[in-house]
């Protein structure tokens, strides 16, 4: 079972996360968190599709919600309580994606 990740490991990580990331990913209601903004609505669901098989290859899926053109995620490892590593393997897999 994954370990959630103390306050000092989250910033660190967090910090390697966003380096050179325009906008970055934050951490919200104890969630990492970040929005991602689409030209339209087949662009984000192309993304969100994306993201779904990579969750799926990687056995961890994140809480999300889409309207046209707009996509957030939350990240949050609900066995370990908190934010885990995986959260963070994730977060940086879902960003490449978005570097199209």
């Amino acid at each position: 079972m994954p370990l959630s990740l103390d306050k000092a490991g989250i910033e660190t990580r967090l910090e390697t996360l966003n380096a050179r990331l325009e906008l970055p990913w934050r951490l919200e209601d104890g969630k990492l968190r970040k929005v991602f903004e689409f030209d339209n609505f087949v662009s984000a669901f192309g993304f969100m599709t994306q993201v779904a098989l990579l969750a799926e290859r990687m056995n961890h899926h994140p809480e999300w919600f889409n309207v046209y053109r707009r996509v957030e995620i939350d990240l949050t490892t609900h066995e370990a309580g908190g934010i885990s590593e995986r959260d963070f393997e994730l977060a940086a897999e879902i960003q490449r994606l978005a570097q199209f």
